[in-house]
């Protein structure tokens, strides 16, 4: 295939929003890796997958698939999954971002979460238990936007509150949402991203789609960007962002993870369920972010990748990277976390985002597992099971979703130094390329 690599360098800055770019100040993360942010973290360095076979305990009748279940979580039988994982991550994120209430204008502050899914319990239950259910059941399974009011409500978040669903590009939609809060001084910090849950009727339904990859050994099942690849596995878990803008952070002495060089949405109108080969939309989208962050001495040095293990996405991914990015696309490691947590759906956005801004944070773009047969097209470095230890100063995160959804953010490291998170030590058995002998090194 031909493929244009166009100049990045020609490309003007267009973001006016570049003197007071909004920053992350607090970060939750949990998934079937971990219930806090850094377990999280310390499990993707070192390659550990939370996949595992469904049984009969799990709540999907007779299904059985290599899934990313969170089983740590002390569930609550009257309260979706989902909405407990996001209540979950919202108290740590806000914990993190280290807010002081006693100064905080709580109308100020606003709630972009993406609308949760509901399970379909009630539909095969006898009449008799569904009768007995708690009323607050059933209003949170049908109203998606529930999450949205429950989280802001409990946490006092008192500003505008707005839920989007965009199937899998859910979460950063919302991250978008978030950010446009602030530029339009309609809040001083917004608490955004999504958790889901694995719901009987959508895992029914990607089996039907015959997306759901399958193996002897349930966590190798999905092998994203492997020419083997036999599709994705579901996952479950929460990310939330607390957002605020930069001269807002450094008033207040918070720390901050990365700042938002820009972002940007466009759609595919191609097919509901699938992908253009010839990747044009996303080549544009990934072209509009490198300009509007001004990358014009370099395009990004860490792609996290939508990367589910399907054909049509990974062939869509790397060929639009190397179309957007021409030669820029060698110096640049590009890297999927759905081999080891699955597919979040609405989460799998914040999810990665939040782990994109650790790998700035910590200088680690961490590994494609399972990768033993990388897929040549575009002929990039996705990081066969291993990860690169360097610094990272752009990073971009990627969401491709049903309906030609297609959302980017592009992250920096931040430039203030006594505002910038300090790194934390890497696990001292993370995967980094870097410390292999020079002829593994080349094999992976």
């Amino acid at each position: 295939m031909a493929i244009d690599r166009p100049n990045i360098l020609a490309f003007p800055r267009t973001d006016p929003a570049v003197e007071d770019p909004i920053v992350i100040s607090g970060i939750g993360l949990a998934c079937s890796l971990g219930a806090d942010r850094e377990s999280v973290w310390q499990a993707i360095q070192m390659g550990a997958s939370g996949v595992r076979r469904t049984t009969s305990q799990d709540p999907f009748r007779s299904f059985r698939f290599p899934c990313g279940m969170v089983d740590w979580l002390d569930a609550d039988p009257d309260t979706l999954k989902s909405i407990q994982l996001t209540r979950h991550v919202a108290e740590a994120a806000l914990r993190d971002a280290d807010v002081d209430w006693a100064k905080t204008d709580r109308i100020r502050f606003a709630c972009s979460i993406a609308g949760q899914m509901g399970d379909m319990r009630y539909l095969y239950e006898p009449e008799a238990t569904r009768n007995h259910a708690p009323q607050s059941l059933w209003w949170n399974q049908f109203l998606p936007c529930s999450v949205t009011q429950i989280i802001s409500s409990e946490f006092g978040l008192w500003g505008p509150r707005t839920s989007h669903v965009v199937a899998c590009a859910s979460g950063l939609v919302s991250t978008l949402a978030g950010v446009r809060m602030l530029q339009a001084d309609e809040a001083d910090f917004v608490l955004c991203g999504a958790g889901d849950a694995i719901c009987e009727l959508f895992l029914a339904a990607f089996n039907r789609l015959g997306v759901l990859a399958d193996s002897p050994d349930p966590k190798l099942a999905c092998r994203p960007f492997d020419r083997s690849r036999c599709g994705f596995v579901m996952g479950e878990g929460a990310a939330l962002l607390v957002l605020e803008k930069r001269s807002h952070a450094e008033a207040r002495g918070a720390r901050v993870y990365a700042q938002l060089a820009a972002c940007q949405a466009l759609c595919q109108a191609y097919h509901l369920t699938g992908l253009d080969g010839e990747a044009e939309t996303l080549t544009e989208l990934i072209r509009q972010l490198v300009r509007k962050a001004g990358w014009f001495r370099g395009g990004p040095q860490y792609i996290n990748a939508h990367g589910t293990g399907t054909q049509q996405n990974d062939l869509s991914e790397l060929v639009a990277i190397r179309s957007a990015l021409g030669d820029f696309a060698d110096e640049t490691l590009v890297s999927s976390n759905k081999a080891v947590l699955g597919h979040l759906i609405n989460a799998a956005g914040s999810v990665e985002l939040a782990i994109t801004a650790l790998a700035i944070r910590d200088g680690f773009a961490p590994p494609t597992m399972h990768l033993t047969d990388p897929e040549t097209v575009g002929h990039l470095d996705c990081l066969p099971q291993y990860g690169s230890q360097k610094r990272i100063d752009r990073a971009l995160k990627l969401s491709l979703a049903f309906g030609g959804h297609l959302v980017g953010v592009a992250l920096e490291r931040c430039r203030l130094d006594g505002l910038r998170r300090q790194p934390l030590p890497l696990n001292p058995a993370a995967r980094i390329r870097e410390t292999l002998p020079e002829t593994r090194r080349r094999a992976a």
